[in-house]
């Protein structure tokens, strides 16, 4: 990683939105790859994250942080759909925040990511019922159902979703993805989910491979 690079990620971890966004200008116009500036702010996230941990941010840093990664979005995203307009028919896929947790930068990441790659995103946004779900995979007939957790509390959610979209009649129409900081493969058992992602770029492939897009 340059120095640059580098002091992007600082930029962002330190939540210094001024200097963040003009190195994004800088490395945009010298034509460094949208993808790999979202990278690196996915590199700040997880420092980001650490730091909530630890109990060095809360919840004021993280929704900044959020703010300030949407912002960064903004400028690289049009450069990112260009690419993405020539890739196959779009593929629907529905995401939330389960019921009971209101975490949504790790979300917001997953759809960015998968919007960028040509999928139809429904947000369903933070502390999304169990019928919310259900109705929206009604109506939207999605491909792929992701859910998000930050909770440990959510993985209760996030059963008690995977249960009723089951006995809804609706669980061989889709797939479902969980994800969240604290989700691996004991939770997807516990929960019933199909797979699980550890960062974005997982859970892109996991619907590229489930839709045939990779």
């Amino acid at each position: 990683m340059s120095e640059k690079e580098s002091a992007l990620v600082n930029a962002i971890a330190e939540i210094n939105e001024e200097q963040a966004l003009a190195l994004v200008r800088e490395f945009l116009a010298e034509g460094m790859a949208p993808l790999h500036i979202l990278e690196l702010s996915r590199q700040a996230m997880d420092v980001i994250g650490e730091r909530y941990d630890c109990g060095e941010y809360f919840l004021p840093e993280l929704i900044i942080a959020g703010d300030l990664l949407g912002e960064i979005a903004k400028m690289v995203k049009p450069l990112l759909a260009q690419s993405a307009a020539a890739k196959a028919a779009e593929q629907t896929v529905i995401i939330g925040t389960v019921a009971g947790d209101l975490h949504d930068i790790g979300k917001n990441i997953v759809v960015l990511m998968l919007e960028v790659n040509g999928f139809k995103v429904i947000d369903l946004g933070v502390d999304v019922s169990v019928q919310k779900f259900l109705d929206a995979i009604r109506e939207h007939k999605p491909a792929v159902v992701g859910m998000s957790g930050f909770l440990t509390m959510a993985f209760d959610s996030m059963k008690n979703t995977i249960a009723a979209i089951d006995q809804a009649g609706l669980r061989g129409q889709v797939k479902i993805m969980i994800g969240g900081g604290q989700v691996d493969e004991v939770v997807r058992g516990y929960t019933g989910a199909d797979a699980f992602g550890d960062n974005a770029m997982s859970a892109v492939n996991l619907c590229q491979g489930w839709v045939g897009k990779a």
